[in-house]
């Protein structure tokens, strides 16, 4: 899968568009990230990183309906591809092998 490697915020980008499916846009994806990380997100970090993940093919966007309450304006609503599925999935399976993996000594808690 030369070309989707994922680096961390596109990462959780790219998950939180799977997360809110059918409502994926912009602002939504950094409400959703800021309330789950607990921090504050920058809408302009989070606009850039879909349209990096779009530009991978790892993401396919169309715009939706004009709304009043955007005052006509309509949203750019984005949705994971197949190919953007596969390398969450990639990711995944690297994070467990290497958790897998960590001796439970390792952290001195014996929690691992």
């Amino acid at each position: 899968m030369k070309g989707t490697q994922l680096g961390e915020f596109e990462e959780l980008v790219l998950l939180t568009i799977a997360l809110l499916y059918d409502d994926a846009y912009s602002v939504a994806v950094v409400e959703e990230l800021g309330r789950r990380l607990e921090r504050p997100m920058s809408l302009g970090a989070v606009h850039r990183t879909m349209q990096r993940l779009e530009e991978k093919g790892l993401v396919s966007s169309r715009f939706g309906e004009a709304t009043a309450e955007r005052g006509g304006r309509r949203k750019r609503l984005f949705v994971v591809t197949t190919t953007g599925e596969q390398a969450l999935q990639e990711a995944r399976r690297v994070r467990n092998e290497l958790w897998a993996g960590i001796p439970k000594t390792a952290f001195g808690t014996g929690l691992a």
